[in-house]
């Protein structure tokens, strides 16, 4: 027998609950932390919902000559130009291995919007004040080192998981980040990128 509209929109809903870890139990939880969970090469991350404007798929992007090569180019998205920087080769100089269900995390920063590539999305992420790690337990953990150490100051340990928060707002502060010309003299290239593009 089928189900009614109701019933379908019941268990809709109690299997959207199920893959949200801690939820809905935890939704008055004293220290509730609530974001979009995402992973970096062997990094799961995550970051407030009000630093992530929009998750879309990785749009096809136009390469821009003597760019950094974490720039991976521009792309028009709904009629809007907007860079695409590959996160983790910034992060690691590391190149993320395309794929076809790869993800974007759209970041407001002044000047224009900015499209990050991620490895893997993992949606809604929710965390609780006594999951929190404490500030030296952070340090011991291959999640904060290197460049991720100025972008990482908090972090949860989640069964097997440790997630640390990223912040895409202090990214999209970053000079270095917003200054994406290579080092190239400019009598060669001729082109000065930068991430701020106007809308």
């Amino acid at each position: 027998m089928p189900l009614s509209p109701f019933d379908v929109l019941v268990d809709y809903e109690r299997r959207s609950l199920a893959h949200v870890v801690g939820l809905p139990e935890q939704l008055d939880a004293p220290g509730l932390w609530r974001g979009v969970g995402y992973r970096i090469g062997d990094r799961r991350l995550a970051s407030g919902f009000g630093e992530v404007l929009e998750i879309l798929p990785l749009p096809q992007a136009t390469v821009v000559p003597g760019a950094q090569p974490w720039l991976l180019g521009l792309a028009n998205v709904r009629g809007s130009l907007l860079p695409i920087v590959d996160l983790k080769q910034f992060l690691e100089g590391e190149r993320t291995v395309l794929h076809e269900s790869q993800r974007i995390l759209l970041v407001r920063q002044p000047g224009g919007d900015v499209a990050v590539l991620i490895d893997e999305l993992y949606g809604q992420r929710s965390f609780t004040q006594p999951q929190q790690l404490e500030p030296e337990q952070i340090a011991g953990e291959h999640l904060a080192a290197g460049r991720y150490a100025h972008f990482i100051d908090r972090a949860y340990r989640l069964g097997d998981h440790v997630w640390g928060i990223f912040s895409l707002d202090r990214l999209a502060r970053t000079p270095e980040f917003r200054q994406a010309a290579s080092d190239m003299p400019r009598s060669e290239h001729r082109i000065s990128t930068t991430l701020e593009v106007e809308p």
